[in-house]
């Protein structure tokens, strides 16, 4: 199955996440399909915190794609909704 969730990178303790499309059985940061946004939940003040790409990941939802609990949070405070 095709997920749309949350892969971890930075430093320790300054956390960064990218929004990847990957197979449900890969690692969490292991190999991914695409890359869709990013998240950065230490951004200083002036830098962007989130960025999505909206249209691909309504792609990837109406091709099948479930999103994880966390990224559905995200894309709604995102300001957004997916519903095709």
């Amino acid at each position: 199955m095709v997920v749309i969730r949350l892969a971890r990178g930075g430093a320790k303790k300054r956390p960064f996440f990218n929004l990847v499309v990957a197979n449900s059985q890969d690692p969490r940061d292991g190999r991914f399909i695409e890359r869709v946004g990013f998240y950065n939940p230490v951004a200083p003040a002036g830098d962007v915190k989130l960025r999505i790409d909206l249209e691909r990941v309504k792609y990837w939802h109406g091709h099948g794609a479930q999103l994880s609990e966390t990224v559905q949070r995200l894309v709604k405070q995102f300001g957004k909704s997916i519903a095709a």
